[in-house]
């Protein structure tokens, strides 16, 4: 029998940033697209003028007024009005904007709302001036839904394993974990060197499925098929989920929160590894863990190697009086050169790919992994419901990795609670 401490309180920190970046810092398509996506007819953006309304979110918001300068001064005829958003706010604000038909041009759009507002028929299909081979694959997939794309990739980020490298060789390990078994006996071994815990896993709790959902993948998992049909029961899930609840079997990650943030606890040397996004990387410096103790690694693989992708896409609202425009101030800020100013300005990643072989990117080590890793990411399907999906998977990991709930019977509970849920179409 199993004697585990349930918790509330599972990670906070690292649960609200992982939800965040999912919507915001923080999609496979449809699930149910086969083949290339469709798109709207070129739109002329040569001869834009008049004004334009943008909403943007957070960071984003607050800075995006530099790019939007420079765009005027390359388009004096057009004037962008930018609207900062509080991200707790966005989403409502879209949705009561769409329903009102009053809402900005162009808006930020967290890559898991595309298919609710694809489905209100509020967001204009992407014209055919972008050419999704532009883009990161698994970036350019969070705008399509019913095979139709809806909006472009703005900045993505992906998830790598940041390790403790000299606790790591201490316990023996002297090379990158490559496969699960690498990942485990790297735990172990950083365990062995002194570590508290070989790794941290998010033992249930908001934004737990952007932790797990890639070990999914890696089985060989789908979260729906191409029927639109859920797939969550069956060997791939039980597999991953074997896998997953194995590390808190053994006390190899922790069942809940400690005092000190996760950062502090790798910096001193309490916690060997942790899978997270590229914010992770000033972070962990800002807490004092010398850059010579540690690096980031691609996700280990089973049958693949796939990790989460995340970020923003950018839509123009379907009652936008100006889409000429509109567009053309989403072709700008798509640009490889405009990137990596956005990059150079608040650190958003592009998801244009030509734009990382700019030294600023490609002359970094750990930045140069995760664009490595991105060509090899996947997020949930755009449909309206998956945050309600995702707070199904969510409650069953905890059940599975503090509580008594096997990974036998974990799946087809994610399994009966997605398909009581839907898709929402």
């Amino acid at each position: 029998m199993r004697n585990r401490r349930r918790t509330g309180a599972v990670l906070l920190s690292v649960a609200l940033a992982l939800a965040l970046a999912a919507c915001g810092r923080a999609d496979e398509g449809s699930g149910a697209a086969s083949g290339p996506a469709s798109q709207a007819a070129e739109i002329d953006t040569s001869s834009a003028s008049g004004e334009i309304s943008v909403w943007a979110m957070g960071t984003e918001g607050d800075n995006l007024g530099v790019l939007a300068d420079a765009f005027m001064a390359d388009h004096p005829d057009v004037t962008v009005e930018v609207t900062a958003v509080p991200w707790d706010a966005a989403h409502d604000r879209i949705v009561n904007a769409i329903a009102g038909g009053e809402g900005p041009d162009v808006t930020m759009i967290g890559t898991t709302w595309m298919g609710e507002f694809a489905q209100l028929e509020g967001i204009d299909p992407t014209p055919s001036n972008f050419d999704p081979s532009q883009f990161f694959e698994g970036a350019w997939d969070t705008t399509v839904v019913d095979g139709t794309s809806y909006g472009v990739p703005w900045y993505v980020e992906t998830r790598l394993l940041y390790y403790r490298t000299d606790l790591a060789e201490e316990g023996g390990v002297t090379e990158p974990p490559a496969t699960w078994d690498d990942l485990k006996a790297m735990a172990k071994g950083v365990q062995d060197a002194g570590a508290e815990y070989g790794i941290n896993l998010q033992p249930g709790g908001t934004g737990s499925w952007q932790t797990f959902m890639p070990f999914f993948w890696q089985a060989g998992g789908e979260i729906m098929d191409a029927d639109a049909t859920f797939t969550l029961d069956g060997e791939p899930c039980v597999e991953a989920l074997t896998f997953y609840d194995s590390f808190f079997e053994e006390g190899l990650t922790a069942p809940a929160a400690g005092d000190v943030p996760l950062e502090g606890q790798f910096a001193n040397g309490d916690v060997g590894s942790f899978i997270s996004g590229p914010w992770m990387i000033g972070i962990v410096t800002d807490a004092g863990a010398a850059p010579e103790t540690w690096t980031v690694a691609h996700q280990p693989t089973e049958e693949a190697g796939t990790s989460f992708v995340g970020g923003s896409n950018l839509g123009v609202l379907a009652d936008s009086d100006n889409k000429q425009a509109a567009w053309a101030f989403v072709e700008y800020l798509s640009d490889p050169e405009v990137q990596i100013t956005w990059y150079e300005t608040v650190k958003d990643l592009p998801s244009v790919q030509s734009a990382w072989d700019n030294e600023a990117l490609a002359g970094d080590e750990l930045l140069s992994a995760f664009g490595d890793q991105l060509s090899d990411a996947k997020a949930p399907p755009a449909i309206a419901t998956w945050e309600e999906v995702a707070a199904e998977i969510d409650a069953v990991i905890e059940q599975v990795t503090v509580g008594d709930m096997t990974p036998e019977d974990g799946c087809p509970a994610m399994q009966e609670a997605a398909d009581g849920i839907g898709t929402g179409a």
